[in-house]
């Protein structure tokens, strides 16, 4: 589990697994826009989501129920609720 807590570096870090993960190019984790819609704007379908949310759980040592995963629209977002669960 990683000590860092700071919503930024959470941001980077989501960031990267999303560009990890879902192979996306042409964009780096600081050039990742971290409101923008990754459901309507960048394309991430339920089995994606369900993917990067297990590989931040195993990260972060928290638990993302599945009901949240619609919730989880914005990299901002995935980053204070991941901030939320481990403070």
């Amino acid at each position: 589990m990683l000590a860092t807590t700071e919503t930024t570096d959470i941001i980077i870090r989501v960031a990267e697994v999303l560009i990890n993960e879902l192979k996306l190019e042409d964009v780096s984790p600081d050039t990742f826009d971290p409101d923008i819609d990754l459901v309507d704007e960048v394309g991430i379908d339920s089995m994606d989501l369900a993917t990067v949310a297990l590989v931040l759980q195993d990260e972060y040592g928290i638990r993302i129920d599945e009901d949240d995963y619609p919730k989880l629209t914005t990299v901002r977002f995935i980053a204070e609720y991941i901030k939320k669960k481990i403070s």
